[in-house]
C-alpha cells in the first residue's frame, strides 16, 4: 500500500533577515510534511523561528528586510515560494488560512466584522453581499458568539479579547481551507475560554477534515490537540516525534528542559520545577556547534564544534542531538535523585 502524499511538504527553508547590525537567520533548514486532516504542534521559545516558518508559507514575511533565502514549500504540487502575489491571493484564506496571534491587531479598527468577514467570501466564493452576510452571520453563530445577527454589525473594539479571537477563527475557517495555521490561539484568552477555543478548532477540524497547524508555547494546548510534534529553537527543528513519544520519552535536551520547567498531573514526584538556564541564542551571533550547547546540562565536547543533524531516533521521530541512547536518561536519573535528597532535607 502506498503512502499518500502530504498536503504540504516543507523542505530546506531558509529565512533571513538584513539588519543596520547585520544578517539574522531567522529559520535555518526547517523541513516538514502535514498530512491531510493532521493537526501538528509546533513549540518551542519565543524567537525560535516557529512563526516566521509559517508566515513565510504565506509570503507574509515583510521584504525588505526578510529574504526568502532558500527551499520549497510544495501545497499540490505548486511550491508557494516561487508565487507572485497574485497566485499567493488565490490560496490566502480560501486554501490555507491564518489565525494570528493577537486579534485585535489583525482586525482592522475601522471596519466592522461584517465588512471583514464578507471580504473573504465575496472574494473566493464569489458571494453576492446578501450571500456573504447570512455565511458570515452563520459563522459567527457556529463558533460561538451570541446574538450574530446583531454582533455582525459591530467593530472589532466592542468585542472581549475571547470573542475576537472567536472572530478570527470564523474568517479563518469560512471558505473551509485545506490548511489552518493557528498562531498562539489560547495566548490572550483565560483558560475556560481556552478550552471552549481548542474544542471549537477540533470539532470544526473534525467536520471540514482541515489540517492543523498549531503554534505554541504551551505543551498542555499540544497535548492536548496535536498528533504530532515538532520542536524548534534557533531557527531550527531540534525534535520531531509523535505526542505519545515526546511526553514519555523526550530524545533532545531541550525538549526534556521544557517539560521538566512544567507541572506534570501524571506524577507524584514532589522535585521542583527546572528551570532551562541561559537565554536563547543571539541569531546576529550563534554559537558554533550545536546552538543549544551554552545551555545544555548534558554537553559534550563534540557539541561545541560541530552541528548535529535532523536524523531518526531510536525510539521513532528525530532528533538533532549528538547524545546517544540512554546517556540523557543515566544523567537524567542521577539529576533526580539529587533533587529528591534537595527535597528531603528541606522538609525536614
Amino acid at each position: 500500500m502506498t503512502t499518500p502524499a502530504p498536503l504540504l511538504r516543507v523542505e530546506d527553508l531558509h529565512v533571513h533577515f538584513r539588519t543596520d547590525d547585520g544578517l539574522v537567520r531567522a529559520v535555518n533548514g526547517v523541513s516538514f510534511d502535514l498530512a491531510a486532516g493532521e493537526t501538528l504542534g509546533i513549540v518551542g521559545e519565543s524567537g525560535s523561528g516557529k512563526t516566521v516558518t509559517n508566515l513565510a508559507l504565506l509570503g507574509l514575511i515583510p521584504q525588505p528586510p526578510g529574504v526568502i533565502a532558500g527551499g520549497k514549500a510544495l501545497f499540490h504540487g505548486q511550491d508557494l515560494l516561487k508565487l507572485d502575489l497574485a497566485g499567493l491571493s488565490k490560496i490566502r484564506g480560501k486554501k490555507i488560512a491564518m489565525i494570528f496571534q493577537d486579534p485585535m491587531t489583525a482586525l482592522n479598527p475601522f471596519l466592522s466584522v461584517e465588512e471583514q468577514l464578507t471580504e473573504v467570501t465575496r472574494l473566493h466564493l464569489k458571494h453576492t453581499r446578501p450571500q456573504a452576510r447570512k455565511h458570515a452571520i452563520d459563522m459567527l453563530a457556529k463558533v460561538g458568539i451570541p446574538a450574530p445577527d446583531k454582533r455582525i454589525d459591530d467593530y472589532p473594539h466592542q468585542f472581549s479579547g475571547g470573542m475576537r479571537q472567536r472572530v478570527m477563527i470564523a474568517m479563518a475557517l469560512a471558505c473551509q481551507p485545506d490548511v489552518l495555521i493557528a498562531d498562539e490561539p489560547t495566548t490572550a484568552v483565560d483558560v475556560t475560554i481556552q478550552a471552549q477555543m481548542l474544542e471549537l478548532i477540533k470539532e470544526l477540524q473534525q467536520s471540514q477534515g482541515t489540517a492543523v497547524i498549531l503554534i505554541t508555547h504551551a505543551l498542555g494546548v499540544v497535548a492536548s490537540v496535536c498528533s504530532r510534534v515538532l520542536v524548534m529553537y534557533a531557527g531550527k527543528i531540534v525534535e520531531e516525534a509523535s505526542v505519545t513519544e515526546l511526553f514519555a520519552r523526550p530524545q533532545h535536551p531541550y525538549t526534556l528542559g521544557l517539560l521538566k520547567s512544567i507541572p506534570r498531573w501524571d506524577t507524584s514526584t514532589k522535585g521542583r520545577l527546572v528551570a532551562i538556564e541561559g537565554q536563547p541564542p543571539d541569531m546576529l551571533h550563534p554559537p558554533s556547534g550545536c546552538e543549544f550547547h551554552p545551555r545544555c546540562p548534558y554537553v559534550l565536547p563534540q557539541c561545541k564544534t560541530e552541528v548535529p543533524p535532523l536524523e531518526p531516533a531510536v525510539h521513532g521521530g528525530k532528533k538533532a542531538c549528538w547524545l546517544e541512547p540512554g546517556q540523557m536518561t543515566r544523567v537524567t536519573s542521577e539529576t533526580n535523585a539529587v533533587a529528591a535528597s534537595e527535597v528531603a532535607s528541606d522538609n525536614e
